[in-house]
């Protein structure tokens, strides 16, 4: 039995004459969340409402748990919970009959919804706000409503395009708790725009440019895509530039500041231990060298540069 929640093969989308998803093919699998990562004008959000079936694509297959989403959609939608980039609100309802509404929709029992919204009100931190009607709360908490719509019938599969927009700290951290809690028992996609977020929640990656996926991994593998070899040093009585350059395996220095230098080196030859020799023969006081590191935002740069 395949593992996969959610299926997506050669899903091509045009607008007029100008083609903007081309040829893409994605998978989720049962216990993964998986981050859609792009610049502006990607495809990232035409992508996920073809996935929700909120938007045909041109040619292309859909399968949510087994299901076609193109043959079957009322079986097929019935698995997946989605949160647009603007969230679905009627505002002039109160949360609780709001999501009483989206359950009814999503085609829950009348029997399993009260206790399904208790769930979601519970799990999205919206106990004190229930009675509430939504044109009254802050942009955090309509956000807070727009995911347990999304989460009240309980689906396989959960699309966030941008969940985290408009919360504060301590909100993004509720969130990004769930959706992490969501990827234990089901799966997500969701397309963000915060590096952190990927790092936070997120175990595969998905890079979109032009509407194309032009890089697919791990988040712990991007985060050693094109690892730098260098770091970075501190020294109390600094030689001249020319003489940290002359250092076997060094490639290049640079002044950060009076006493701090960043150097980058051969990935087979790390010249740390001469430095630390030459520093103590010639008086040079290293007191700090540190490796360096490629952040998420390294990376993203560079591997959207390397395919423009």
């Amino acid at each position: 039995m395949s593992n996969a929640t959610l299926t997506a093969r050669n899903l091509s989308r045009s607008f007029g004459k100008r083609r903007v998803i081309h040829d893409l093919n994605l998978e989720l699998k049962r216990g993964e969340v998986l981050g859609l990562l792009g610049h502006n004008g990607a495809g990232k959000s035409t992508t996920l409402q073809m996935l929700t079936g909120c938007l045909l694509p041109d040619s292309g297959t859909i399968d949510v748990c087994g299901i076609s989403l193109q043959k079957n959609p009322a079986k097929a939608k019935a698995h997946i919970g989605y949160l647009p980039e603007s969230p679905p609100l009627n505002r002039e309802l109160s949360v609780e009959t709001y999501l009483h509404f989206a359950a009814r929709l999503h085609g829950m029992r009348r029997d399993e919804i009260d206790s399904a919204m208790t769930e979601a009100i519970r799990r999205c931190g919206l106990e004190s706000v229930r009675k509430k009607l939504i044109s009254t709360l802050s942009k955090g908490y309509q956000q807070r409503v727009g995911i347990a719509q999304a989460i009240v019938h309980r689906p396989d599969v959960l699309v966030l395009d941008e969940p985290t927009v408009g919360l504060d700290p301590s909100q993004i951290r509720d969130i990004r708790a769930l959706i992490r809690e969501q990827g234990n028992s089901g799966s997500v996609i969701l397309s963000t725009h915060l590096l952190s977020e990927v790092e936070s929640v997120c175990d595969r990656v998905e890079i979109m440019q032009k509407g194309r996926l032009i890089y697919g991994d791990s988040s712990d593998r991007m985060q050693h895509y094109g690892e730098i070899s260098g770091f970075t040093i501190t020294l109390g009585n600094p030689p001249a530039l020319s003489e940290l350059e002359s250092i076997e395996g060094i490639e290049s220095v640079e002044k950060i500041s009076e006493t701090e230098f960043r150097i980058l080196h051969a990935p087979d030859r790390n010249p740390g231990s001469q430095l630390l020799s030459l520093s103590t023969q010639k008086g040079w006081q290293l007191t700090q060298l540190t490796p360096l590191h490629a952040t998420l935002e390294d990376v993203f740069v560079k591997i959207t540069k390397e395919n423009s």
